[in-house]
């Protein structure tokens, strides 16, 4: 599928399902890549059945998907905060800077290990709990 030449109005969006095509060294190659695998997907059914059970217009719908989707970075930012995010990248570009598979297995397991003490409140909230109450 390829995108028409038809504009739709000002204000209005043309739900196209697109393939590509992209060159074998796009930068986005990854995230074209899953907009393809989604080409044939109605995108619309879904939005529709939740319109007729939630009595809310598709319009609306679509609109709080697509700004829930793309306000989704700043979302996630702003809950870890920029200090581990910034934590969290120096791994693997100090792993990337050395350019080795040994030193990129290592960023995984300190970035795994750092992940797995960010959900211990969420495994085991137990762990808060004051002796006595």
């Amino acid at each position: 599928m390829t995108e028409t030449s038809q504009e739709p109005s000002e204000g209005m969006v043309q739900l196209l399902g697109w393939t590509g095509p992209w060159s074998d060294d796009d930068p986005d190659a990854n995230f074209k890549a899953e907009v393809a695998a989604h080409a044939h997907l109605d995108a619309l059914a879904t939005v529709e059945r939740l319109s007729e059970n939630l009595g809310v217009p598709v319009g609306a719908l679509v609109h709080y998907v697509l700004a829930r989707w793309a306000s989704e970075g700043s979302s996630a930012l702003l809950e870890i905060g920029p200090r581990m995010t910034r934590r969290l990248q120096e791994p693997f570009l100090n792993a990337e800077a050395e350019g080795t598979d040994a030193a990129r297995l290592d960023a995984y397991e300190q970035v795994r290990q750092m992940v797995h003490w960010l959900n211990l409140p969420l495994d085991q909230p137990e762990i808060y709990d004051q002796p006595g109450s």
